[in-house]
């Protein structure tokens, strides 16, 4: 019975129902001495996806791939490969991560499924946009899509499949394929077309009625891309929406991913006391080597937060425990900026040097990655050093070759940024 209700339980997004059951069952059949192979790779599995212990997915999962491969089940390893991938980079090992993603995406080449190639390329965009290889994720995620618009869906038939896919991998695929989708166009410096699609996937995840899946777009593509473009008012809204499905439900994850950042918004509207609440827990999560499941996102908003708030010393302690606790990542640009930027801050500040070489290097990084955005933070933040040490033509020529490749998305608030500097700095070197 437990096995049979399975699907529905994933289905209806109740996860903690679902982790509870199978441990149950695998306690019941492992006392008993009756445990089936087959039986036990199903449960593990059922017991793995759901949880939040890490070192409980860890095992329920290598168990799985073990039986799966024993047995020849290759639906069974790719749900194995797919939870020892979310493993490793829940964690923050993300390069570590990645074999999984890759075995996953060759074994799904070469079966005979569409629906598994497509999962495997998927998977593989998930995976490269992490480490920070952005155009292999856009080229891997845009074949997803452009499977999707290309062929042409009977409802029935969209529906049977979008179930298949929460069934097997717990989100809707073209969901999480345009999520991450989303997050590579910002990153690329397509602010524009990000926003739509972090939208379109909020939007799709309501129609099809998957809880999970909208919460995962939520979390992942329109509450933080809300805030890198600057419109706290979206942010916001996506905030709450998600902390209100998500605690509804019992999503414990999801719901620490709201709260996350409602603290990032309070402290940028100037209320610091809300803003402060729990934040000693955030660092704790951070830092702590046994913590369950450790993210960066929305961890770059909120240390950005609190130095435009003047704590610097909360920012620093939270950038340090990332940087020591999370492998090198699409984030590493962005976090070295942001360290550079507290440096600074500090009273008293650090060397400009210290800084100017912390800059140097998210720039190097940025460009390496092909991430734009962060590119032109660097370049910002490098060009307003460069002006404060009265090298006002240096500073131009950091920032304005970034600022030019740009196409669109000059209402966000870096490209403001960005411009008015330059203003300043054309300003200097005319006087």
């Amino acid at each position: 019975m437990t096995q049979a209700a399975i699907p529905l339980w994933i289905r209806l997004s109740l996860l903690e129902e679902c982790h509870s059951r199978a441990k149950e069952a695998l306690g019941v059949l492992g006392t008993a001495g009756t445990l089936d192979p087959r039986e036990g790779m199903r449960l593990l599995a059922a017991l793995g996806g759901p949880t939040l212990e890490t070192s409980e997915m860890g095992a329920a999962f290598t168990k799985v791939l073990e039986l799966a491969e024993s047995l020849g089940d290759t639906e069974y390893q790719l749900r194995a490969l797919r939870g020892l991938y979310y493993y490793h980079a829940a964690t923050g090992r993300y390069r570590t991560a990645l074999p999984f993603a890759q075995k996953l995406h060759d074994l799904a080449m070469k079966g005979p499924d569409p629906n598994d190639r497509l999962f495997g390329e998927r998977m593989m965009g998930v995976a490269k946009h992490y480490i920070g290889d952005h155009n292999s994720a856009r080229r891997h995620l845009q074949r997803v899509l452009d499977y999707y618009a290309a062929t042409d869906h009977r409802p029935d038939a969209v529906r049977s499949q979008r179930d298949l896919h929460v069934i097997r991998f717990h989100t809707d695929l073209r969901i999480s394929a345009r999520v991450y989708l989303a997050r590579v166009l910002w990153l690329q410096g397509f602010s524009e077309q990000a926003v739509r699609a972090a939208e379109m996937s909020v939007e799709d995840a309501k129609v099809t009625g998957h809880l999970l899946s909208l919460c995962y777009a939520l979390a992942l593509a329109a509450c933080p891309i809300a805030l890198w473009v600057g419109n706290l008012t979206a942010a916001a809204h996506y905030a709450g929406v998600l902390i209100d499905h998500a605690k509804k439900n019992n999503l414990r994850l999801w719901s620490a991913f709201g709260s996350r950042f409602s603290r990032v918004i309070a402290i940028r509207n100037g209320d610091l006391g809300t803003g402060s609440q729990q934040l000693n827990n955030e660092l704790d999560e951070v830092a702590e080597p046994d913590f369950r499941f450790r993210f960066l996102t929305g961890l770059g908003q909120l240390i950005e937060a609190l130095a435009e708030a003047g704590r610097i010393a909360e920012g620093h302690a939270l950038i340090e425990a990332a940087i020591m606790q999370f492998e090198p990542s699409c984030y590493t640009p962005e976090l070295l900026r942001l360290k550079g930027e507290l440096f600074l801050l500090q009273n008293p500040p650090a060397p400009m040097a210290a800084a100017q070489e912390l800059f140097r290097q998210a720039l190097g990084q940025a460009h390496r990655q092909g991430a734009l955005s962060w590119e032109l933070r660097a370049a910002t933040s490098l060009a307003r050093l460069l002006y404060n040490e009265g090298r006002p033509a240096d500073a131009i020529t950091s920032l304005q070759p970034v600022y030019n490749r740009f196409q669109e998305g000059f209402g966000t608030v870096d490209l403001i940024a960005a411009k008015q500097l330059l203003d300043v700095l054309d300003e200097s070197g005319r006087r």
